[in-house]
């Protein structure tokens, strides 16, 4: 396999305004200030000696600071983000108050060329999103995910 390939959960609840999904903001200084494409599915890249199902639940868990939900996995495919990243997700029914997470942190030089090295956390917050606004909110090619969910949630 070449290229960049990551793997995450898409959570998912059903409520009385309808299906909701659980997003997280990007962490770092780039998207501080974006909504529109900010948003992502919990995931992270993996190795490909690694199962992709192992390495959603260890990025779950690496990205949000808690245990994956048990449940039935709903496999939503793959996607090619702008950019070459192939993303694999399943869905899984469960819920999570945003309050509980501790995200994952990463280390990067900022500002730029400044010598000077940060830590930000991988997600900044995380959300439920009903599907709507959610389409309008997350990565582009990730979309798809939604759609997919919409489908077997049909």
């Amino acid at each position: 396999m070449r290229g960049r390939h990551s793997a995450g959960l898409l959570l998912f609840r059903h409520t009385d305004g309808g299906l909701e999904v659980l997003l997280g903001h990007m962490g770092g200084p780039f998207f501080a200030r974006r909504d529109a494409g900010a948003w992502t599915v919990p995931k992270g890249e993996y190795d490909p000696a690694e199962p992709a199902w192992e390495a959603a639940r260890r990025e779950f868990q690496e990205e949000l600071g808690v245990p994956p939900p048990d449940g039935e996995a709903v496999p939503l495919g793959e996607v090619r983000q702008t950019g070459g990243k192939i993303v694999t997700v399943w869905a899984v029914e469960g819920d999570l108050d945003p309050g509980s997470v501790n995200p994952g942190t990463f280390t990067m030089e900022w500002p730029p060329k400044s010598g000077r090295t940060q830590e930000f956390p991988e997600l900044d917050r995380v959300a439920w999103f009903g599907m709507e606004r959610a389409r309008e909110v997350i990565i582009k090619a990730q979309c798809a995910f939604l759609d997919r969910l919409a489908e077997h949630s049909a």
